[in-house]
């Protein structure tokens, strides 16, 4: 997952970053709020974290504009802010979420986390597909109900195929939620983390379709997530 941080103060923004990532999103940062929306018309992110007193263009004003271009990446506020009017018109601006500083980066993850289901459509905390299950909050990966040895990158790939059955991502739409701005990407990285899950799940469980990209189906076939005993 793809995240796009907006915070003006450099310790805030340091310790979020370092959170967020160890999380295992992506997490592009901006420090005013013109940068946030240049990001926002040029880029592709799956949730944003957006103060609202910032440089050159207020947060509300960002968010203001995301929304009239029909946008509808899901928006946590994130601010001093307290009033409760403030809060008002952040929510009546489109945000989908609200939360006050000083807050604890564990209740941020999971506000996150809570966001990111509600976009995806679904209310379980935990993606089961077939004889696989995946729990964002823990980073668990179980495959039968033993625990499955993911590296980030790999979980970051089977958790937005599994998200997201029947439906196919491209290349470069798995690099967006796989990498940030400043990450160094190989020309065959997404072809390496696809080659190694297939290795540890079964090769028919991610199919490359030629020319497109790369999709699990709607529905798991029996056994599907590993070879069947």
């Amino acid at each position: 997952m793809r995240l796009l941080l907006v915070e003006d103060d450099l310790m805030i923004g340091e310790s979020v970053l370092d959170a967020l990532r160890g999380e295992g999103y992506a997490v592009d940062w901006v420090r005013d709020g013109a940068l946030a929306d240049t990001a926002l018309r040029t880029e592709t992110y799956d949730l944003v974290l957006l103060d609202l007193g910032l440089p050159r263009l207020d947060g509300i004003q960002v968010l203001k504009a995301l929304r009239a271009r029909r946008d509808a990446t899901p928006v946590l506020i994130a601010t001093a802010r307290d009033a409760v009017a403030s809060r008002i018109a952040g929510l009546d601006a489109g945000a989908d979420d609200y939360v006050l500083k000083p807050y604890d980066l564990n209740e941020l993850a999971a506000r996150i986390r809570a966001l990111l289901r509600r976009a995806a459509g679904r209310a379980e905390p935990v993606f089961t597909y077939g004889r696989i299950s995946l729990n964002p909050a823990t980073h668990e990966a179980l495959l039968d109900g033993e625990p499955l040895a993911l590296s980030q990158r790999e979980w970051a790939v089977l958790e937005a195929l599994i998200a997201r059955p029947g439906m196919i991502l491209s290349r470069a739409q798995l690099e967006e939620k796989l990498y940030s701005w400043k990450d160094e990407i190989s020309s065959n990285a997404v072809e390496v983390y696809v080659h190694s899950l297939r290795k540890k799940l079964g090769a028919d469980l991610i199919r490359n379709i030629r020319g497109m990209g790369y999709m699990i189906a709607k529905s798991p076939a029996p056994g599907a997530g590993g070879e069947t005993a």
